[in-house]
């Protein structure tokens, strides 16, 4: 499901006007962006949780060129779901 599809699925269920529910749905993932750009997590109750994994230093290896590179410690950002919403992909099994 891309964006415009999601807004248009929220614009029907709720009778919202498309362009009202765009800039919501926009909103929300600016906040969440900045969010974890902040160094902040964002927990929601029964969807899940968008978390920052810190990834240590490590050292890597070009194939092509057969050297070895050293991969700098950084944060990545990351969603684990809930565990209602795991049970309920689990479940929609086709």
């Amino acid at each position: 499901m891309t964006k415009a599809e999601l807004v248009t699925k929220i614009a029907d269920k709720t009778g919202i006007d498309r362009a009202v529910v765009l800039e919501v749905v926009e909103s929300l993932m600016d906040s969440v962006k900045e969010t974890m750009v902040n160094g902040e997590n964002i927990y929601l109750r029964g969807f899940g949780s968008f978390v920052i994994k810190h990834r240590a230093e490590k050292t890597g290896r070009n194939i092509s060129k057969k050297t070895t590179i050293k991969i700098p410690a950084h944060n990545v950002p990351s969603f684990k779901p809930a565990k209602e919403f795991v049970k309920d992909v689990k479940n929609n099994v086709k």
